[in-house]
């Protein structure tokens, strides 16, 4: 998986993760049955934006565009509703072009083990097998991905010919036309041809805002490696690449405004506040101070006096506060795999039993994606990719930039977006 929206399932609705899934099993699943299975290995969360809007531009409601599917390793083997229809199927058709666009970058760039010839030759033939069925699948929903090649095309000459000291936004435009086609198209499957003009703009920005991040996370490794790097290339400093990407995320914020939606809720969630927190990610959150230190350091609001921070709670787990003059109590572990004073000892496996279970749960995805209980202990545990999908999420609190309440970090507030009329 690839892409700056990256949504932690902490900031979304039980409805909304719901309905990210769909979307991200139905993109898989339109790429198996129009490519085979290889091309799932294209699946990419900034690609299903594309099925979200189609959904969310239609009249007849979400149910109307899903279907249910059977049961998949990475779903801990249970079934799902997913999307169908021409949302996911334009979808697929244009994370296909574009994974094909990345693989010839990387055989031309010789980068890793695209460098030896044998993988390079049979690289070239999977972008060429791809680059044909992606314009096949896209031409039965009327979109020509031709507009993606020749912007890819026109990007590596972009690339070849610009300037000492050129303007960044010279190389991003390839990217820009490429995503406001497909955004715009958008609006031509839901029949709503007056949201093709704002969308078209959303999606030149998105474009802008993709290009930008990704050269600002590799400037560094590009610079190791020798590599050509636009922000490097332009002599474009951090600050003016940050301010690009923020003003990209406000007009992409203006430009839904314009777009008719049945149901923004999750277009809203996506384009207005995960592009934000994609540019949080690269470059820091603008003018913040960290509220857990921002007594110490003489700036920003303490913890305890933060309005939109929970009461304490108590930790079970944890000993009452003692009296300093008090004996100390011996030590005791505390945490998963250790047994409390008094409680029953986990139920153990032994080390044959435990690697059994262990291959098996992770032939299945299991220890990944769904709660299990471990396979040595016994102890029920969240899958790896729920306890590792939302970073510092819970690190600061602070007031809702859309609905004036809540927790942006911790509470979700926009899961109760639906109602307020929020528009940022």
């Amino acid at each position: 998986m690839f892409g700056i929206i990256r949504p932690c399932r902490h900031r979304l609705s039980e409805r909304l993760q719901a309905s990210w899934m769909a979307h991200l099993c139905g993109l898989c699943l339109a790429l198996r049955d129009d490519h085979g299975q290889l091309a799932r290995t294209a699946t990419n969360y900034d690609g299903l934006i594309i099925s979200v809007l189609v959904e969310a531009q239609a009249t007849a409601g979400a149910g109307a565009g899903r279907r249910t599917a059977g049961p998949c390793p990475l779903r801990g083997m249970r079934t799902a509703s997913v999307a169908q229809g021409e949302g996911a199927r334009l979808a697929a058709a244009v994370s296909l072009a574009l994974a094909s666009v990345k693989i010839r970058d990387h055989v031309e760039d010789r980068d890793g083990v695209f460098a030896r010839r044998p993988v390079a030759a049979g690289a070239r033939a999977v972008t060429r097998r791809w680059d044909r069925r992606s314009a096949g699948s896209a031409s039965v929903v009327g979109f020509d991905t031709a507009v993606l090649l020749d912007a890819a095309a026109r990007q590596g000459e972009l690339e070849r010919s610009l300037p000492t000291g050129g303007s960044v936004l010279l190389v991003t435009e390839p990217t820009e036309t490429a995503t406001a086609a497909a955004f715009a198209h958008t609006a031509a499957l839901a029949g709503r041809p007056g949201n093709a003009a704002p969308l078209a703009e959303a999606g030149r920005l998105f474009g802008r805002l993709a290009h930008l991040l990704d050269a600002a996370e590799d400037q560094e490794a590009d610079a190791a490696s020798g590599a050509w790097n636009p922000l490097s290339a332009t002599g474009t400093d951090r600050a003016e690449a940050e301010r690009l990407c923020r003003d990209a995320v406000h007009g992409i914020r203006l430009a839904l405004r314009d777009v008719e939606l049945a149901d923004r809720t999750l277009v809203h969630v996506l384009l207005a506040h995960e592009t934000e927190r994609a540019v949080e990610r690269v470059f820091g959150r603008a003018g913040h101070t960290a509220c857990r230190v921002g007594a110490e350091n003489g700036g920003g609001t303490p913890l305890a006096a933060n309005p939109y921070q929970a009461p304490p709670q108590h930790d079970p787990n944890q000993a009452p506060p003692q009296d300093p003059g008090a004996p100390v109590p011996p030590w005791v572990p505390q945490g998963p795999g250790f047994t409390p004073p008094g409680g029953p000892p986990p139920n153990r496996r032994n080390l044959v039993a435990g690697c059994a279970a262990w291959a098996l749960m992770g032939c299945t995805c299991q220890l990944l994606c769904c709660e299990h209980d471990h396979p040595f202990t016994g102890e029920r545990r969240e899958g790896f990719c729920t306890r590792h999908d939302c970073g510092n999420c819970g690190d600061c609190c602070e007031a809702c930039q859309c609905c004036g309440d809540g927790c942006s970090c911790c509470n979700g507030c926009c899961d109760g977006c639906d109602g307020c009329g929020c528009d940022c």
